[in-house]
């Protein structure tokens, strides 16, 4: 840890913060028995912590109702309510913005900025600075030049050194920052342990460029993180964010960016904050727009490009970059179902209902433990099939296409995967691009992505990226866990997690 990195802050949630149980949790037992959170689990609290919530919503009043709230947005079962947050104070933020020549869309971004903020743009090494040096310029930004290219984590880091307000927003020069963005974003710094909030990235819509590749990245961007707030960790349904652009607490960031990275550096800097007890949070209400590449040849090779990062990322977060998290019992019910025999599906179902009957024997706080049990078994299922599914069209491709030279099972259930996975994604996203043209890039995205993934690992001599988890411990010692008795700060709350 550099001298300017620190560990979150142990402070407590202010009075008057207002947290919302998120849409996928259900509660029962009178309110003791809440399911849901990322990953899916069970927990029981007390009376006492019950009758602190009205409705969905809790708002702390005091230290142990500060300790509950803490506990649910740590667990991804809450999210804080916008509308009981203070806005923050704009005049305590400083814009950094990396280029790398491209000044036609960087006055535009200075233009949706405005006047009366601090930003400083770093030109990272582009032959002809001039344009870029007149458009800050001409917005009063401070204008940094770097003798040579050192890549967007380095140029964001020279930037960031310069810094002397509290807050600092890292935006790139392809996006167009919304009104309100940062307005937004700021309520979420109320909670001190809050070190970056990010927007929800969609396509900018006063691009003149369309065709079937913008309209498929307009429904499924690989930067649109989705309709819903979430807290970002790994292994969770949001488990990165895109520094495409971000708010963030100077503070927690320390030295910044790992330099050397020219890609996965944002999803590097999330786990490291991660790690060290600081929260990231993830607010689709604020949005921002970016030019989305159009052309097949750069879409493509971006995608690739990001696949290539994920080698980096397992050296430096080993077990967080795994393509599938399985437990043994999941395991099994992938490969009964894999088999495609007669005794497939009986078998699939027999496995799962013992694990079931296990979960359900360690829920006996619960009213209806097998039925709690039941629906972590079906989440657990269905999270199981969704990353076989990944397995075979994005991340194992270039193995299920030879296998399926040699095997007509294998063959079928890659065929059927791909088409399930574009069925699924049409049904989900609604693009305005009909399901032929969107089912094509949809498998020329995982194709691209999994490419880049076998390129980063054959370059790195290792296959730490593509290994899948298939331990079960976690889950085990999450379901012996104990319900406490108060909702303090420093309690520990029971975790009932169905094997994914």
């Amino acid at each position: 840890m550099s001298e300017r990195e620190h560990e979150a802050p142990p402070a407590a949630l202010p009075l008057g913060f207002t947290v919302e149980l998120g849409r996928l949790v259900t509660v029962r037992d009178r309110g003791r028995s809440l399911v849901g959170g990322t990953p899916t689990r069970a927990i029981y609290i007390t009376e006492a912590a019950a009758s602190m919530f009205a409705g969905r919503r809790l708002t702390v009043t005091d230290p142990p109702s500060a300790g509950l709230a803490d506990k649910l947005l740590e667990i991804g079962m809450a999210d804080p309510v916008l509308e009981s947050l203070p806005p923050g104070d704009e005049r305590d933020v400083t814009f950094v913005i990396p280029i790398f020549r491209r000044p036609k869309a960087l006055d535009r971004l200075l233009a949706s900025i405005g006047p009366g903020h601090r930003v400083i743009v770093v030109d990272d090494g582009s032959p002809d600075p001039g344009a870029a040096r007149a458009s800050a310029e001409a917005y009063a930004a401070l204008f940094v030049g770097l003798p040579e290219n050192i890549g967007p984590a380095g140029a964001r880091n020279a930037g960031l050194a310069l810094v002397t307000t509290r807050f600092v927003v890292f935006v790139d020069s392809d996006v167009v920052v919304a009104p309100g963005t940062v307005e937004t974003l700021l309520r979420h710094f109320t909670d001190p342990r809050v070190a970056v909030a990010a927007p929800r990235i969609v396509g900018l819509a006063t691009s003149a460029r369309q065709n079937w590749i913008s309209r498929y990245e307009d429904a499924r961007s690989s930067l649109d993180l989705g309709p819903y707030p979430a807290s970002v960790r790994p292994r969770s349904k949001v488990s990165w964010i895109s520094t495409s652009l971000v708010l963030a607490r100077v503070d927690a960031l320390g030295s910044g960016f790992a330099p050397g990275m020219r890609v996965g550096e944002d999803v590097d800097l999330v786990w490291g904050l991660v790690a060290r007890g600081w929260r990231v949070r993830y607010e689709p209400a604020a949005t921002s727009g970016h030019e989305h590449r159009v052309s097949f040849d750069d879409w493509a090779k971006r995608k690739a490009f990001y696949g290539t990062g994920g080698h980096a990322l397992a050296v430096r977060h080993p077990g967080n970059i795994a393509p599938a998290v399985l437990a043994p019992w999941s395991v099994a019910v992938v490969l009964a179902l894999l088999a495609q025999r007669r005794w497939s599906a009986p078998a699939a179902l027999l496995v799962s209902a013992a694990a079931a009957w296990r979960i359900s024997r360690r829920l006996g706080r619960h009213e209806h433990p097998l039925r709690i049990a039941t629906a972590l078994t079906v989440a657990g299922v269905g999270a199981s099939l969704s990353q076989t599914i990944a397995l075979l069209t994005r991340h194992w491709w270039p193995l299920a296409v030879v296998g399926s030279v040699f095997s007509r099972r294998l063959r079928r259930a890659t065929l059927a995967a791909a088409l399930v996975d574009t069925v699924l994604d049409y049904r989900r996203t609604a693009p305005r691009l009909d399901i032929v043209r969107f089912g094509i890039a949809r498998r020329a995205d995982d194709l691209s992505y999994g490419a880049g993934l076998w390129l980063g690992a054959v370059r790195g001599r290792s296959t730490a990226a593509l290994r899948p988890d298939l331990s079960g411990d976690r889950i085990g010692s999450a379901l012996r866990a104990r319900a406490t008795a108060k909702p303090r700060s420093s309690a520990r709350m029971p975790r009932h997690r169905p094997p994914r």
